[in-house]
């Protein structure tokens, strides 16, 4: 019996649609908002970079691109939404070093970060600096060490949680000048920042972004930055190495990534729309307002650099001893 004309025709549409190649959905993209998921609150370096190239796409692509934040679990919450979202290309995750961290330090993940993810590009790499009250009696990174060796009571760094680039790099200091820290873990840069100020901190190695204008009104003291180079924002800031920590480059670096099956195609495009907006004077100029370092990459350099800092981490991580649930 013959199948009505009517009928054929649907059959043969649904053989279509069921066998439609990434390629042709690719073409079509992007269809519908895209969401930028940042997994810190807002007000944070994440945050921060995140809007700036947000408002950027979205005049690139024609579509909005909404910011979502959703912290928790040191950062890993909003990971492993992205992770679990369709790969359409309309789920992005605003990562960070964190992340490469965070393989090491949880015993146990719902997502693996580079089997999970298709990186990108990245940002910018954000320096870490080592941060004092302007009311501190010491203003170098020397004299610093030595006040607390002096100290009666071991001093306290600040940082936005165990195991976070910020813990991390306190716990090498330690280890580099022979001084004792005590770690207090806070949820944001906002109230460690003015713990800081307000001296129930004594020492911080935050992000440049959050403490930059208050190193800028007076109110902090930059002693070092933490990466090989100095800060193109603050020039007249040493590194740690020339301060005579030999070897030290840890910096927090920030960039995209999609959920693994991703498109090719798909990811290919927010790579050369990414790198154009990163490449461009305004926002290299919006970036060194708040102390971080464009980047913009290629998905496959950012990959490697998350390799090799996955490794570099899970060395500090079990130096350090850090393990969390």
């Amino acid at each position: 019996m013959k199948c009505p004309r009517s009928t054929r025709r649907a059959l043969v549409l649904a053989f279509a649609a069921a066998f439609a190649t990434p390629w042709a959905a690719a073409q079509e993209w992007p269809a519908k908002p895209i969401t930028l998921v940042v997994p810190f609150p807002p007000g944070g370096t994440t945050d921060v970079l995140a809007r700036a190239l947000g408002e950027k796409l979205q005049a690139a692509l024609g579509q909005p691109v909404v910011i979502e934040n959703k912290p928790g679990a040191g950062a890993t919450l909003g990971a492993d939404i992205v992770a679990k979202a369709r790969p359409d290309g309309y789920t992005l995750l605003m990562g960070a070093v964190h992340h490469t961290i965070a393989t090491s330090v949880y015993k146990k993940l719902p997502y693996g970060f580079e089997k999970d993810f298709a990186p990108i590009t990245m940002v910018a790499l954000v320096p870490n600096v080592w941060t004092v009250s302007a009311d501190a009696p010491a203003n170098d990174v020397k004299s610093m060490v030595a006040l607390a060796k002096a100290a009666k009571a071991p001093m306290t760094y600040g940082s936005n949680g165990m195991g976070t680039a910020q813990h991390l790099i306190g716990t090498q200091v330690a280890a580099m000048t022979g001084i004792e820290l005590v770690h207090v873990p806070y949820k944001g840069s906002g109230p460690l920042t003015t713990d800081l100020i307000g001296g129930q901190l004594n020492m911080s190695f935050d992000t440049l972004t959050p403490v930059l204008p208050h190193i800028k009104a007076g109110k902090l003291k930059a002693l070092a930055v933490t990466t090989a180079k100095r800060s193109s924002t603050l020039p007249h800031v040493p590194t740690l190495e020339e301060a005579g920590l030999k070897g030290f480059d840890l910096g927090t670096w920030f960039g995209v990534l999609a959920p693994a099956a991703t498109p090719k195609e798909v990811v290919a495009r927010l790579n050369t729309e990414m790198v154009k907006i990163i490449q461009t004077a305004d926002f290299r100029q919006r970036m060194l307002e708040i102390g971080a370092e464009p980047i913009g990459n290629s998905a496959a350099d950012m990959g490697r650099r998350i390799a090799a800092d996955t490794a570099r981490y899970a060395k500090l991580v079990k130096d350090a001893k850090v393990t969390l649930e």
